[in-house]
């Protein structure tokens, strides 16, 4: 099996949300995604929930602070956090991106990591690019295959998604992903605060606040947390907010004053400014263009 059987069997299914040539849509399977990029696109700030990605045709390069991650064909992400990075994907009308990316279920990882030997996790690094081994490159060619039948992907959708996931947790990442449910560790903690954090991003919070939900002091969280995420914490929360904000504007029905609101800004002018610095483009301009787009 090769990664042109992959790249045959994604490019026949639709993948372009709201009419679009470019995006990332849900599959008939839950936690699965289809990518499809008929353009090339410069670095853009972006955030993936934590998930893997697989390339079939195409390329795209990630930059993490001093660290860059190409997943091309070959490749993929594992991506255990959701960082803010900067994305550049390479690709063309006559050789379109596609991709596919799972979701790391937390419930799936819990099981499957319940049922493999115990193992002495080094450091996790919550991002990196990984070379497809054989057996995962079979495991997401089925996956993909069965997005082709209806029956195939309601009746052994789950069984698939767990299938790479359980290949993704014999690779490099491995241990990574184990952290995830681990609950041991500065890393975990880390991690804690880093979900509870996406679900109220929009209030007020203060580092103290955080630091003492890691149960650790202010100086400890910032030292860990910055070790983890390449980000002082309110670094973070600013770049999280921005990015929500983004998906808000670009796929939402609401304006921009609702949107600054909504993602925890007081001030719609200082919204603005952090928004234009971080994307290069104000968000009323980036909002017309999304309408544009889709008209």
């Amino acid at each position: 099996m090769t990664l042109s059987t992959l790249v045959s069997l994604l490019e026949p299914l639709p993948s372009s949300p709201l009419g679009r040539q470019n995006g990332v849509s849900a599959a008939a399977i839950d936690g699965v995604s289809l990518l499809r990029c008929n353009q090339a696109q410069g670095r853009t700030p972006l955030m993936y929930e934590p998930s893997l990605i697989f390339i079939a045709q195409g390329q795209k390069t990630g930059y993490l602070a001093d660290k860059t991650f190409h997943y091309n064909p070959g490749h993929y992400l594992v991506q255990t956090l959701p960082l803010p990075f900067e994305c550049e994907t390479l690709a063309s009308s006559s050789t379109p991106l596609l991709g596919v990316s799972v979701s790391i279920d937390p419930l799936v990882l819990a099981e499957l990591v319940s049922e493999m030997p115990a193992l002495l996790l080094p450091d996790p690094t919550p991002m990196a690019s990984v070379p497809m081994s054989p057996a995962m490159e079979e495991a997401v060619t089925r996956l993909v295959r069965a997005l082709h039948s209806p029956a195939d992907a309601a009746v052994m959708g789950r069984e698939r998604v767990r299938e790479v996931i359980y290949e993704a947790l014999k690779d490099q990442q491995g241990p990574a992903l184990r952290a995830l449910v681990s609950n041991q560790g500065n890393y975990s903690r880390i991690i804690k605060v880093l979900t509870n954090l996406h679900q109220r991003y929009d209030n007020t919070i203060r580092v103290e606040d955080m630091a003492s939900e890691a149960s650790m002091s202010a100086s400890a969280f910032h030292k860990h947390f910055k070790a983890v995420t390449q980000l002082a914490p309110l670094q973070y929360l600013k770049q999280l907010r921005l990015i929500k904000a983004r998906l808000l504007l670009t796929h939402d029905n609401i304006n921009v004053s609702q949107t600054a609101v909504r993602v925890g800004y007081g001030s719609i002018h200082q919204f603005s400014r952090d928004y234009k610095s971080y994307f290069g483009i104000s968000p009323n301009q980036d909002r017309r263009s999304a309408i544009t787009a889709v008209a």
